[in-house]
């Protein structure tokens, strides 16, 4: 078959002329959309899929995330899909919290009794975050934390070659609980490694990947993420 798509696609041969013509024209097939038409419609499809997130996030997922959580204040909120919880561990949420898009939570049960993940009040994660706790992850309140920032306390293999070649799980010590303090905004794409403590009032650009600790009211960007002069 794909001797004859190639054939088709480099002959000069009127069929074959044809048949690219035919194959552009229905790629390029377009219909008008009249607004007195069209316009109904997109308002019903709006208002339908609304009415199916609602549903959804309503009674479906917010009460399941709820159910995985070891507990939550008012207010609690998620988006429309479920979010992915791996593992046995803590979730602790305070006041007005949204959770919201699909986010991945995954717990270790090597390094701690209970590894824990606490999100304080009036505090949003944005869609598509990952959060790996061995040991916790504390999260202050009236934090702003964007798509797809990864957090993770334990980097889940050792260092040495040998024993990562070996399958052996990684060094007790290396498992560094992270702390991000009250009034923090962390940008979209954001890596925060082991072991960091993002100070109170600071910002992380997107895509910074922050393998130190952050002074209180700092700016830091790139990779590795460094403080920003004047700041």
């Amino acid at each position: 078959m794909p001797s004859v798509f190639r054939q088709l696609a480099t002959s000069d041969h009127p069929t074959a002329q044809l048949a690219r013509r035919s194959y552009r024209g229905i790629a390029r097939f377009s219909l008008p959309a009249p607004r007195v038409l069209f316009v109904p419609v997109l308002y019903l499809v709006l208002f339908l899929r609304e009415v199916y997130y609602f549903v959804a996030r309503v009674f479906f997922c917010e009460p399941l995330f709820k159910a995985y959580c070891a507990s939550y204040g008012k207010g609690v909120r998620t988006g429309p899909f479920l979010h992915w919880v791996d593992g046995r561990g803590r979730i602790v949420l305070g006041d007005d919290v949204l959770v919201d898009g699909k986010c991945n939570f995954g717990f270790a049960a090597r390094f701690a009794e209970a590894p824990t993940l606490t999100i304080g009040s009036h505090t949003g994660i944005g869609h598509n975050c990952s959060f790996a706790v061995g040991k916790a992850i504390t999260i202050g309140e009236h934090c702003r934390i964007g798509q797809d920032v990864l957090m993770f306390d334990s980097s889940g293999h050792p260092s040495d070659p040998a024993a990562r070649l070996a399958g052996a799980p990684p060094d007790p010590e290396s498992v560094k609980p992270i702390v991000i303090e009250r009034n923090v905004w962390i940008g979209r794409g954001a890596v925060i490694f082991p072991g960091v403590t993002i100070g109170e009032n600071s910002v992380v650009a997107a895509h910074a990947v922050v393998l130190a600790s952050v002074p209180a009211n700092s700016l830091v960007i790139g990779n590795p993420a460094r403080r920003m002069a004047g700041v």
